[in-house]
């Protein structure tokens, strides 16, 4: 799992993760109901109701992916968010968070072109985050073969990264 806020760079590290794994990638943002998105777009952030179905089935394909592996981006801002998204799985997610300040998400969100989420979203990203204590923390300013790179460092050193037992 590839967690962060939105423009972070959550599908592009996910999309050459999974293909250097040589396993499916999946985009939390295609799992949204229509509705959601039309939320988002509108400048309306979801709450945990809107949010608990999402990621209800993100866990399905999750679930669906455990013996064969799968990269999956998701914001999964909240602590109960990811236990949410592992039940079941407790130990075989490993978490990947990606850091960046306000400042530079909030370029990269100004940026991106095509995207439902306004940068007018992203200050409630930010405050309803609560980053991990475990995991692979990456900044976001480095680069994806760096990001790639430290990924296989820290599972060559430590193993899995798994979220802690509840």
């Amino acid at each position: 799992m590839i967690m962060g806020v939105s423009a972070c760079g959550k599908t592009t590290l996910g999309q050459a993760l999974a293909e250097e794994l040589g396993v499916a990638f999946f985009d939390g943002d295609d799992f949204h109901l229509p509705d959601h998105v039309a939320k988002m777009a509108a400048g309306q952030p979801l709450n945990d109701e809107d949010r608990k179905g999402w990621l209800n089935r993100l866990n399905a394909v999750a679930r669906k992916h455990h013996d064969a592996g799968a990269v999956i981006a998701c914001s999964a801002l909240r602590e109960r968010y990811r236990k949410w998204l592992s039940e079941g799985l407790e130990d075989a997610v490993v978490w990947v968070v990606l850091n960046g300040s306000f400042e530079e998400i909030r370029a990269r969100i100004e940026s991106r072109k095509g995207h439902f989420m306004p940068p007018a979203l992203l200050r409630s990203q930010f405050d309803t985050l609560e980053l991990p204590a475990y995991g692979i923390h990456l900044p976001v300013s480095l680069p994806v073969a760096a990001m790639l790179e430290r990924i296989r460092e820290a599972s060559d050193r430590k193993g899995p990264e798994a979220m802690p037992p509840a």
